[in-house]
């Protein structure tokens, strides 16, 4: 087994089509070693050199409410009252600090994913929908 870094573009199509040959070696074997370090080494390479960004927080929101089958009212314990949940969703407000932790705790997200900055909608004047009491 002589394994290398994989610094370029060659060397991972190397390392992925001989990790592909190695993919069913028994367990606790030299094929399967070279195996786990394979892996190990184009996941770093990927990561570097294809990071995936997070989505807009609200769809990540919305998408991991349908995977757990969760209704708007759901989210009332981490955003507040039905209007706020509602305001958050319909991209009125943004979500605050509490807001994130307690729905990346509820959803199962990454806060780092909650917090990505996304925009919010203005009414058609072009003024914000809130205004201070007087």
């Amino acid at each position: 087994m002589f394994i290398t870094p994989i610094r370029n573009e060659a060397s991972y199509r190397s390392s992925l089509l001989r990790a592909k040959e190695l993919w069913n070696a028994p367990q606790d074997t030299p094929e399967s070693d070279e195996l786990d370090i394979l892996v190990d080494l184009i996941e770093a390479y990927e990561r570097r050199n294809f990071p995936i960004d997070y989505p807009d927080p609200v769809i990540a929101i919305t998408v991991r409410m349908d995977e757990l089958g969760l209704r708007r009212k759901d989210l009332e314990p981490c955003i507040g009252s039905r209007a706020r949940v509602s305001e958050i969703l319909n991209r009125r407000r943004a979500m605050t600090v509490p807001m994130i932790r307690n729905l990346s705790e509820l959803l199962g997200l990454p806060a780092e994913a909650l917090m990505k900055p996304y925009p919010l909608v203005r009414d058609p004047k072009g003024a914000t929908k809130y205004k201070r009491a007087s």
